[in-house]
Protein backbone atom coordinates (compact mmCIF):
# COMPACT_ATOMS: atom_id res chain seq x y z
CA UNK A 1 0.00 0.00 0.00
CA UNK A 2 1.29 3.45 -0.91
CA UNK A 3 1.39 6.67 1.14
CA UNK A 4 0.45 4.97 4.43
CA UNK A 5 -2.97 4.17 3.02
CA UNK A 6 -3.90 2.10 6.08
CA UNK A 7 -3.59 5.11 8.40
CA UNK A 8 -5.39 7.29 5.86
CA UNK A 9 -8.29 4.83 5.67
CA UNK A 10 -8.83 5.20 9.41
CA UNK A 11 -9.59 8.92 9.11
CA UNK A 12 -13.19 10.08 9.22
CA UNK A 13 -14.52 10.79 5.73
CA UNK A 14 -16.71 13.88 5.32
CA UNK A 15 -18.23 15.77 2.42
CA UNK A 16 -16.05 18.40 0.80
CA UNK A 17 -19.05 20.74 1.16
CA UNK A 18 -18.84 20.47 4.97
CA UNK A 19 -15.33 21.87 5.43
CA UNK A 20 -16.24 25.48 6.08
CA UNK A 21 -18.13 28.57 4.97
CA UNK A 22 -17.55 27.94 1.28
CA UNK A 23 -20.21 27.82 -1.42
CA UNK A 24 -19.68 25.56 -4.46
CA UNK A 25 -21.73 25.74 -7.64
CA UNK A 26 -21.51 23.94 -10.97
CA UNK A 27 -22.92 24.56 -14.44
CA UNK A 28 -22.30 22.60 -17.61
CA UNK A 29 -23.24 22.68 -21.28
CA UNK A 30 -23.66 18.98 -22.00
CA UNK A 31 -24.02 19.41 -25.75
CA UNK A 32 -20.75 21.31 -25.92
CA UNK A 33 -18.98 19.05 -23.35
CA UNK A 34 -17.76 21.88 -21.15
CA UNK A 35 -18.59 23.55 -17.85
CA UNK A 36 -17.49 25.32 -14.69
CA UNK A 37 -17.03 24.63 -10.98
CA UNK A 38 -17.03 27.80 -8.83
CA UNK A 39 -16.01 28.16 -5.17
CA UNK A 40 -17.12 31.33 -3.36
CA UNK A 41 -16.25 32.78 0.05
CA UNK A 42 -18.34 35.80 1.00
CA UNK A 43 -15.88 36.98 3.66
CA UNK A 44 -12.85 36.10 1.57
CA UNK A 45 -10.44 33.19 1.85
CA UNK A 46 -6.68 33.06 2.13
CA UNK A 47 -5.21 31.22 -0.86
CA UNK A 48 -2.02 29.98 -2.46
CA UNK A 49 -1.17 28.43 -5.83
CA UNK A 50 1.49 26.12 -7.26
CA UNK A 51 1.72 25.53 -11.03
CA UNK A 52 3.91 22.67 -12.29
CA UNK A 53 2.60 21.98 -15.80
CA UNK A 54 4.10 23.63 -18.86
CA UNK A 55 0.87 24.91 -20.44
CA UNK A 56 -1.45 26.55 -17.88
CA UNK A 57 -4.49 28.64 -18.76
CA UNK A 58 -5.04 30.89 -15.75
CA UNK A 59 -6.30 34.28 -14.63
CA UNK A 60 -4.97 36.61 -11.89
CA UNK A 61 -2.50 34.01 -10.62
CA UNK A 62 -0.05 36.67 -9.47
CA UNK A 63 -2.33 38.00 -6.73
CA UNK A 64 -1.66 34.69 -4.92
CA UNK A 65 2.07 35.42 -4.84
CA UNK A 66 2.95 36.07 -1.17
CA UNK A 67 4.65 39.31 -2.25
CA UNK A 68 1.39 40.73 -3.60
CA UNK A 69 -0.82 42.96 -1.43
CA UNK A 70 -4.13 41.08 -1.47
CA UNK A 71 -4.44 38.79 1.54
CA UNK A 72 -7.77 37.19 0.60
CA UNK A 73 -9.70 36.28 -2.52
CA UNK A 74 -13.43 35.74 -3.01
CA UNK A 75 -13.65 32.98 -5.61
CA UNK A 76 -11.72 30.17 -7.28
CA UNK A 77 -13.02 29.18 -10.71
CA UNK A 78 -12.23 25.82 -12.33
CA UNK A 79 -13.39 25.78 -15.92
CA UNK A 80 -13.24 24.21 -19.33
CA UNK A 81 -12.56 26.09 -22.52
CA UNK A 82 -8.79 26.48 -22.25
CA UNK A 83 -7.68 30.13 -22.49
CA UNK A 84 -10.95 30.96 -24.28
CA UNK A 85 -12.84 30.17 -21.07
CA UNK A 86 -10.99 32.67 -18.89
CA UNK A 87 -13.60 35.33 -19.61
CA UNK A 88 -16.09 33.31 -17.56
CA UNK A 89 -14.69 34.89 -14.41
CA UNK A 90 -16.23 38.19 -15.55
CA UNK A 91 -19.66 36.68 -14.91
CA UNK A 92 -18.58 35.52 -11.45
CA UNK A 93 -17.33 39.04 -10.69
CA UNK A 94 -20.61 40.54 -11.88
CA UNK A 95 -22.64 38.29 -9.58
CA UNK A 96 -20.39 38.98 -6.59
CA UNK A 97 -20.52 42.72 -7.23
CA UNK A 98 -24.31 42.54 -7.19
CA UNK A 99 -24.06 40.81 -3.80
CA UNK A 100 -21.72 43.58 -2.53
CA UNK A 101 -18.86 41.10 -2.16
CA UNK A 102 -15.31 42.22 -2.89
CA UNK A 103 -12.25 44.13 -1.81
CA UNK A 104 -13.29 47.62 -0.76
CA UNK A 105 -11.22 50.13 -2.72
CA UNK A 106 -13.16 53.10 -1.39
CA UNK A 107 -14.67 53.63 -4.82
CA UNK A 108 -16.10 50.19 -5.47
CA UNK A 109 -15.87 46.67 -4.08
CA UNK A 110 -13.75 44.59 -6.43
CA UNK A 111 -14.30 40.81 -6.24
CA UNK A 112 -10.94 39.02 -6.39
CA UNK A 113 -11.44 35.96 -8.61
CA UNK A 114 -8.74 33.52 -9.73
CA UNK A 115 -9.27 30.92 -12.42
CA UNK A 116 -7.64 27.90 -14.05
CA UNK A 117 -8.97 26.05 -17.10
CA UNK A 118 -8.60 22.63 -18.67
CA UNK A 119 -8.33 22.01 -22.40
CA UNK A 120 -11.57 20.25 -23.35
CA UNK A 121 -11.93 21.69 -26.86
CA UNK A 122 -11.13 18.32 -28.45
CA UNK A 123 -14.13 16.62 -26.76
CA UNK A 124 -17.04 18.85 -27.82
CA UNK A 125 -17.41 21.68 -30.36
CA UNK A 126 -14.22 23.73 -30.12
CA UNK A 127 -16.07 27.01 -30.70
CA UNK A 128 -18.33 26.71 -27.62
CA UNK A 129 -16.68 27.54 -24.27
CA UNK A 130 -17.64 28.78 -20.82
CA UNK A 131 -18.37 32.51 -20.95
CA UNK A 132 -19.48 35.30 -18.63
CA UNK A 133 -23.10 34.12 -18.79
CA UNK A 134 -22.10 30.66 -17.60
CA UNK A 135 -19.87 32.20 -14.93
CA UNK A 136 -22.78 34.23 -13.60
CA UNK A 137 -25.01 31.13 -13.55
CA UNK A 138 -22.37 29.06 -11.72
CA UNK A 139 -21.84 31.79 -9.11
CA UNK A 140 -25.60 32.08 -8.63
CA UNK A 141 -25.85 28.31 -8.16
CA UNK A 142 -23.04 28.41 -5.59
CA UNK A 143 -24.69 31.22 -3.67
CA UNK A 144 -28.36 30.20 -3.87
CA UNK A 145 -28.38 26.41 -4.31
CA UNK A 146 -24.93 24.79 -3.90
CA UNK A 147 -24.93 21.75 -6.18
CA UNK A 148 -21.47 20.20 -6.18
CA UNK A 149 -21.26 16.54 -7.18
CA UNK A 150 -18.58 14.26 -8.61
CA UNK A 151 -18.59 13.02 -12.19
CA UNK A 152 -19.46 14.60 -15.54
CA UNK A 153 -20.44 17.88 -13.92
CA UNK A 154 -19.11 21.42 -13.87
CA UNK A 155 -15.55 21.67 -15.13
CA UNK A 156 -15.45 17.86 -15.32
CA UNK A 157 -18.07 17.73 -18.07
CA UNK A 158 -15.51 17.39 -20.87
CA UNK A 159 -12.59 15.95 -18.89
CA UNK A 160 -10.60 13.02 -20.26
CA UNK A 161 -7.26 11.23 -19.79
CA UNK A 162 -4.76 9.07 -21.68
CA UNK A 163 -4.39 11.22 -24.78
CA UNK A 164 -0.89 10.38 -25.97
CA UNK A 165 -2.44 8.41 -28.84
CA UNK A 166 -5.09 11.02 -29.64
CA UNK A 167 -8.71 11.15 -28.58
CA UNK A 168 -9.52 7.82 -30.28
CA UNK A 169 -7.85 5.90 -27.42
CA UNK A 170 -8.56 8.34 -24.57
CA UNK A 171 -10.96 7.73 -21.67
CA UNK A 172 -13.69 9.81 -20.02
CA UNK A 173 -13.09 11.17 -16.52
CA UNK A 174 -14.63 14.07 -14.62
CA UNK A 175 -14.45 16.11 -11.44
CA UNK A 176 -13.81 14.29 -8.16
CA UNK A 177 -13.61 15.13 -4.47
CA UNK A 178 -12.56 13.66 -1.15
CA UNK A 179 -12.39 15.08 2.39
CA UNK A 180 -11.42 13.92 5.87
CA UNK A 181 -11.59 15.15 9.47
CA UNK A 182 -9.16 14.78 12.41
CA UNK A 183 -10.55 16.38 15.54
CA UNK A 184 -11.41 19.94 14.59
CA UNK A 185 -9.29 19.84 11.44
CA UNK A 186 -11.16 19.39 8.16
CA UNK A 187 -9.35 18.96 4.86
CA UNK A 188 -10.47 18.07 1.36
CA UNK A 189 -9.84 18.47 -2.34
CA UNK A 190 -11.69 18.93 -5.59
CA UNK A 191 -9.88 17.91 -8.78
CA UNK A 192 -10.73 18.19 -12.47
CA UNK A 193 -8.88 15.22 -13.98
CA UNK A 194 -7.81 15.96 -17.55
CA UNK A 195 -4.31 14.52 -17.90
CA UNK A 196 -2.14 13.53 -20.84
CA UNK A 197 -1.00 10.51 -18.83
CA UNK A 198 -2.40 7.39 -17.18
CA UNK A 199 -4.18 7.20 -13.82
CA UNK A 200 -3.29 4.90 -10.93
CA UNK A 201 -5.02 3.98 -7.68
CA UNK A 202 -2.54 5.43 -5.18
CA UNK A 203 -3.38 2.75 -2.59
CA UNK A 204 -2.59 -0.28 -4.75
CA UNK A 205 -0.51 1.16 -7.59
CA UNK A 206 -2.91 -0.40 -10.11
CA UNK A 207 -3.70 1.50 -13.32
CA UNK A 208 -7.42 2.34 -13.46
CA UNK A 209 -7.65 4.70 -16.44
CA UNK A 210 -5.63 6.27 -19.22
CA UNK A 211 -4.47 5.25 -22.68
CA UNK A 212 -6.50 2.43 -24.20
CA UNK A 213 -5.32 -0.34 -26.51
CA UNK A 214 -6.24 0.00 -30.17
CA UNK A 215 -9.32 -2.21 -29.76
CA UNK A 216 -10.22 -0.29 -26.55
CA UNK A 217 -10.58 -3.52 -24.57
CA UNK A 218 -7.72 -2.97 -22.13
CA UNK A 219 -5.43 -0.33 -20.73
CA UNK A 220 -2.15 0.50 -22.43
CA UNK A 221 0.88 2.39 -21.06
CA UNK A 222 1.56 5.98 -22.06
CA UNK A 223 5.16 5.73 -20.87
CA UNK A 224 5.69 2.55 -22.88
CA UNK A 225 4.43 4.30 -26.00
CA UNK A 226 6.62 7.33 -25.31
CA UNK A 227 9.71 5.16 -24.76
CA UNK A 228 9.48 3.65 -28.24
CA UNK A 229 11.21 6.67 -29.73
CA UNK A 230 13.40 9.51 -28.43
CA UNK A 231 12.52 11.71 -31.41
CA UNK A 232 11.22 15.14 -30.50
CA UNK A 233 7.42 15.43 -30.77
CA UNK A 234 6.62 18.97 -31.82
CA UNK A 235 3.03 19.01 -30.58
CA UNK A 236 1.70 16.79 -27.78
CA UNK A 237 -1.10 19.28 -27.15
CA UNK A 238 -4.11 17.03 -27.60
CA UNK A 239 -6.09 18.49 -24.71
CA UNK A 240 -4.76 18.26 -21.18
CA UNK A 241 -4.29 19.89 -17.72
CA UNK A 242 -5.36 18.69 -14.27
CA UNK A 243 -6.53 21.45 -11.91
CA UNK A 244 -7.44 21.19 -8.25
CA UNK A 245 -8.25 23.01 -5.01
CA UNK A 246 -7.16 21.83 -1.56
CA UNK A 247 -9.60 23.21 1.04
CA UNK A 248 -9.01 23.36 4.80
CA UNK A 249 -10.58 25.00 7.85
CA UNK A 250 -7.09 25.44 9.34
CA UNK A 251 -5.68 28.96 9.49
CA UNK A 252 -2.78 29.54 7.12
CA UNK A 253 -1.44 32.62 5.34
CA UNK A 254 -0.60 32.90 1.65
CA UNK A 255 3.02 31.74 1.86
CA UNK A 256 2.02 28.66 3.86
CA UNK A 257 -0.81 27.88 1.44
CA UNK A 258 1.57 28.10 -1.52
CA UNK A 259 3.72 25.48 0.23
CA UNK A 260 0.68 23.27 0.93
CA UNK A 261 -0.34 23.57 -2.73
CA UNK A 262 3.19 22.54 -3.71
CA UNK A 263 3.05 19.49 -1.45
CA UNK A 264 -0.29 18.65 -3.07
CA UNK A 265 1.55 17.93 -6.32
CA UNK A 266 2.92 14.80 -4.62
CA UNK A 267 -0.67 13.54 -4.90
CA UNK A 268 -0.61 14.20 -8.63
CA UNK A 269 2.70 12.35 -8.92
CA UNK A 270 1.36 9.30 -7.06
CA UNK A 271 -1.68 9.06 -9.29
CA UNK A 272 -0.78 10.37 -12.76
CA UNK A 273 2.06 9.19 -15.02
CA UNK A 274 3.52 11.04 -16.81
CA UNK A 275 2.60 14.24 -14.99
CA UNK A 276 3.66 17.92 -15.14
CA UNK A 277 4.54 17.61 -18.83
CA UNK A 278 4.95 20.50 -21.26
CA UNK A 279 1.52 19.54 -22.64
CA UNK A 280 -0.22 19.81 -19.25
CA UNK A 281 -1.00 22.94 -17.26
CA UNK A 282 -1.15 21.14 -13.90
CA UNK A 283 -2.13 23.61 -11.17
CA UNK A 284 -3.20 23.33 -7.52
CA UNK A 285 -4.81 26.00 -5.34
CA UNK A 286 -4.88 25.72 -1.55
CA UNK A 287 -7.45 27.76 0.38
CA UNK A 288 -8.00 28.41 4.08
CA UNK A 289 -11.61 28.98 5.17
CA UNK A 290 -11.31 28.65 8.95
CA UNK A 291 -9.31 29.43 12.08
CA UNK A 292 -8.35 25.97 13.39
CA UNK A 293 -4.72 25.72 14.51
CA UNK A 294 -3.00 22.84 12.69
CA UNK A 295 0.49 21.80 11.61
CA UNK A 296 1.36 22.98 8.11
CA UNK A 297 3.31 19.85 7.20
CA UNK A 298 0.50 17.55 8.34
CA UNK A 299 -1.99 19.49 6.22
CA UNK A 300 0.37 19.47 3.24
CA UNK A 301 0.99 15.73 3.46
CA UNK A 302 -2.70 14.94 3.95
CA UNK A 303 -3.56 17.37 1.16
CA UNK A 304 -1.53 15.25 -1.26
CA UNK A 305 -3.37 12.13 -0.14
CA UNK A 306 -6.88 13.59 -0.34
CA UNK A 307 -5.96 14.81 -3.81
CA UNK A 308 -4.92 11.30 -4.82
CA UNK A 309 -8.20 9.92 -3.53
CA UNK A 310 -10.14 12.70 -5.28
CA UNK A 311 -8.41 11.64 -8.51
CA UNK A 312 -9.69 8.08 -7.96
CA UNK A 313 -13.20 9.48 -7.41
CA UNK A 314 -12.93 11.49 -10.64
CA UNK A 315 -12.33 8.17 -12.42
CA UNK A 316 -14.93 6.04 -10.63
CA UNK A 317 -17.73 8.64 -10.79
CA UNK A 318 -17.32 9.44 -14.49
CA UNK A 319 -19.88 8.30 -17.08
CA UNK A 320 -19.13 7.34 -20.68
CA UNK A 321 -19.89 10.27 -23.00
CA UNK A 322 -18.88 11.97 -26.26
CA UNK A 323 -17.58 8.70 -27.67
CA UNK A 324 -15.23 8.20 -24.71
CA UNK A 325 -15.64 5.18 -22.42
CA UNK A 326 -15.33 5.43 -18.62
CA UNK A 327 -13.48 3.04 -16.31
CA UNK A 328 -16.57 1.45 -14.76
CA UNK A 329 -18.11 0.62 -18.15
CA UNK A 330 -14.84 -1.00 -19.24
CA UNK A 331 -14.59 -2.97 -15.99
CA UNK A 332 -11.40 -1.29 -14.78
CA UNK A 333 -12.93 -0.21 -11.44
Amino acid sequence: MFGNAKAFAELKEISVADIGPLRIGQVENREAATGMTVLISEEGMRAGLDVRGGGPASRDSQILNPLMAAQKIHSVVLSGGSAFGLGAANGVMKFLEEKDIGFDTGVAKVPLVVQSDIFDLSVGPANVRPDAEMGYAAAKAAFESPNYRDGNYGAGCGASVGKAGGMETAMKTGVGSYAVQIGELKLGAIVVLNALGDIYDWKSGRQIAGLLSEDKSELASTMQIMCRSIEVIDNKFTGNTTIAVIITNAHFEKAQLCKIAGMGHDGYARSINPVHTSADGDSIYAVSVGEVAADQDLVGALGAQVLSEAIVRAVTSAESAYGLSCAKDLGFV
